[in-house]
């Protein structure tokens, strides 16, 4: 199955990796920066984004999309919020779509999943999500992710694919369980790197992602999603691995807000994208309108638009006292 990837960041390079691992065909892997092409081609690197690794020679990079029509099957790990405009000037058809970027499309409040089949309606899809950070997966270290597919042939042959001997796939039919823990797992993870950076201490950051959990698991339901996938490795692993380590760009962030630097600076200061900045606005929309209580995510979305830190934790530490299996 020849693999094309869309996205020359550092989680779509490691994808590319991973695929060149898996299969004897050439992997293309499209980006939109020319030094990432020039140097994935010329010196089987990505200098910009995943610098300390040493790439497959299968690995092949390009700038022009058309490039990928050739392919059987293509990862798609551009930004969330970019997938649409890509999508659009891919030509798809009825190519299989593996969705690898986590995020909540703003205005549409669509998961990405819905914004491929609205963009690409005939295309069989999948979504790819774990707790993976990029650089261990592109170095061969062991992983485990979610493979959620609707066709469990296609599911099947996508799994033998990927799979290695340190990228255990798991597979599921439950494509918006796995897509919810992957969006909302990022707002939570800056919620973490708050506490972290506000020296709130270990106990306040456990208590943290269970509630956020609860949150998670609230939201989830609401859309469709199934229980157990959340409880999984798209949902409460992913979770997990992202609320506990600066290798997280989510954590990283509210580890900054968390010390009282404003959000722009934090942003503005990044080559690669924190998702939980932009899904956070989003996602707080998308629970009002399913009466989903999502209070941290509230909170992190005051903390994005410039409220004091010590006055948001008061607040979320200060509401009223509640069952837990609420």
């Amino acid at each position: 199955m020849r693999i094309g990837v869309i996205g020359g960041g550092a989680w779509g390079t490691a994808l590319a990796q991973v695929a060149a691992r898996g299969g004897s065909e050439e992997v293309l892997l499209w980006a939109r920066e020319a030094q990432v092409v020039e140097s994935v081609n010329l010196r089987h690197r990505n200098d910009i984004f995943l610098p300390q690794v040493s790439l497959s020679p299968s690995i092949r990079a390009t700038r022009d999309l058309r490039d990928l029509a050739d392919m059987e099957a293509l990862l798609v790990v551009a930004p969330a919020q970019h997938v649409r405009a890509v999508l659009s000037e891919t030509p798809v058809g009825d190519m299989p779509l593996v969705l690898c970027a986590k995020g909540i499309e703003a205005g549409t409040k669509l998961l990405v999943g819905e914004v491929a089949h609205q963009v690409a309606p005939r295309a069989p899809l999948a979504v790819l999500s774990g707790p993976t950070f990029a650089h261990e997966v592109a170095a061969g270290k062991p992983t485990a992710v979610t493979l959620a597919c609707g066709d469990e042939g296609l599911r099947a042959r996508l799994a033998e694919r990927l799979a290695g001997p340190a990228f255990r796939t798991y597979g599921s039919a439950d494509l918006v369980g796995a897509e919810i823990g992957g969006a909302v797992k990022n707002v939570l993870a800056i919620a973490c790197g708050v506490v972290e950076g506000a020296g709130l201490g270990l106990n306040a950051r456990a208590a943290l992602i269970a509630r956020g959990f609860a949150e998670m698991t609230r939201f989830g339901l609401a859309r469709g999603a199934q229980a157990e996938t959340l409880t999984g490795l798209s949902g409460l692993g992913d979770l997990v691995l992202t609320c506990s380590s600066t290798n997280s760009r989510n954590f990283s962030l509210g580890l900054g807000l968390g010390q009282g630097k404003p959000a722009a600076a934090l942003m503005a200061d990044r080559k690669t994208v924190a998702e939980g900045a932009f899904t956070a606005p989003v996602l707080r929309e998308a629970a009002r309108d399913a009466g989903v209580d999502m209070p941290v995510t509230r909170a992190v979305n005051a903390l994005l638009e410039g409220a004091p830190v010590a006055r948001v934790i008061e607040e979320l530490l200060s509401r009223p006292l509640r069952e837990e299996l609420q």
